[in-house]
């Protein structure tokens, strides 16, 4: 690397640290001093830019490559800019991209925006001479950071995709983390089944896998997101297993969530997007207003207890569609009604969590049990007869992964 470059870059990641410490994102000081010191640019060497509009097929897109004179200025302003960063287009190869337009396929790899990453990390409680596990790891943004904390030799990765683990692999060695990556399902954790005291995952799952419960050490902490067949409402499952080898876990809603393991396909609410323009549905009143986007802990009650819905985001009103059903809800503009359409009443649904969330408390925060003897893992608000509760879907009820 140039010696400009190396200014440049090192300028950049400053910047970067001083927008999540003006945010209040960044609280923990040798995260700091990490994210200072690992050079995103030699982690993140190309990145892609969607050009066509959501929704539209084939996607347009066009690759950056950071070596390029022309590219440099975008590259850099985007792999430090706190958005996702898209590496990998349909499993491809990753040492000999082409920058320029490029048509088709779908990103099947990525480094998450910073927030995510910063306050996962810290969420850990992550110090020096932890071992650390990465589930999912990608490009190994967050695995290199979390070495540069923990040190030499103590954190590693599993990585389903072969070519990222080698990608991976090469540029954490270039930059002399000595962290490790290793090819194989993350869902059966490491392969030497050695216990760590962290454990991240980067991926989605519907419940936690067994193997991670397994080698999550004493005094450990995990941390997944909860995924389920919605992208809207994603939660956040923090598992601690005390000195004593208790297992204890909490789940919260949370605004994003990383995407779901291979073989887990979300619903979406594009494909019914012209539809729901063109025929909102009949108008009933309501006393529901449309509950707040940060009601997170509503939110993820929902996701749950009224399954299958999804939220169109883009939408100029509350809609909520339930794509399987050919069924929808649109929110009136603060005029106490709601359109419905479809054999599916999706408000009345909504209407009947909500009554039941308020009368659980408005809990934001829940309680799993992880270890039940029946296999399956619950949730639970709390005690009491109105406590909502519900049961996680276990990992078989998932398609089998594919390559």
């Amino acid at each position: 690397m140039s010696a400009d470059l190396s200014t440049t870059t090192g300028a950049r990641r400053a910047a970067m640290v001083e927008r999540l410490d003006a945010d209040g994102v960044l609280t923990d000081v040798r995260l700091r001093e990490a994210l200072l010191s690992v050079p995103r640019e030699v982690l993140l060497p190309h990145a892609y830019v969607r050009v066509s509009d959501p929704g539209v097929e084939p996607i347009e897109w066009r690759l950056l490559d950071g070596a390029h004179p022309d590219d440099r200025e975008e590259w850099l302003d985007l792999i430090h800019s706190g958005e996702s960063v898209l590496l990998q287009r349909g499993g491809e190869q990753l040492d000999a991209l082409v920058r320029g337009p490029v048509t088709g396929g779908h990103m099947t790899s990525m480094s998450t925006y910073g927030q995510a990453t910063v306050e996962a990390l810290q969420t850990l409680q992550l110090g020096p001479g932890q071992r650390y596990l990465e589930l999912g790891p990608g490009p190994g943004v967050s695995l290199a950071l979390a070495a540069a904390v923990t040190g030499p030799r103590l954190a590693a990765g599993v990585e389903r995709d072969g070519r990222m683990a080698a990608f991976a692999q090469r540029n954490l060695d270039r930059i002399g983390l000595s962290a490790s990556v290793v090819e194989g399902d993350a869902l059966d954790g490491h392969p030497t089944k050695g216990a760590f005291d962290r454990i991240h995952s980067g991926i989605g799952v519907p419940c936690a896998p067994p193997a991670w419960l397994e080698q999550l050490a004493p005094g450990g902490r995990l941390l997944t997101t909860l995924t389920t067949r919605t992208p809207s409402w994603p939660g956040q499952l923090l598992v601690t297993r005390s000195d004593r080898d208790r297992i204890e876990a909490v789940l919260r809603g949370r605004p994003r969530g990383y995407r779901p393991m291979v073989g887990y396909r979300w619903l979406s609410a594009l494909d019914h997007r012209a539809r729901i323009k063109a025929c909102p549905g009949r108008a009933r009143p309501t006393r529901l207003a449309p509950p707040p986007d940060d009601a997170y802990g509503f939110w993820l009650a929902a996701a749950y207890l009224a399954p299958g819905l999804v939220r169109d985001f883009q939408a100029e009103t509350m809609t909520i569609v339930a794509p399987e059903d050919d069924s929808w809800a649109v929110a009136g503009p603060g005029d106490g009604t709601v359109r419905v359409h479809g054999p599916r009443d999706v408000w009345a649904e909504l209407e009947e969590v909500h009554a039941r969330w308020e009368a659980a408390g408005r809990p934001e925060m829940y309680h799993a049990d992880l270890t039940g003897g029946s296999g399956h893992q619950h949730v639970t608000s709390g005690p009491g007869p109105k406590a909502l509760t519900w049961t996680l879907p276990p990992l078989t009820t998932v398609p089998p992964q594919t390559t």
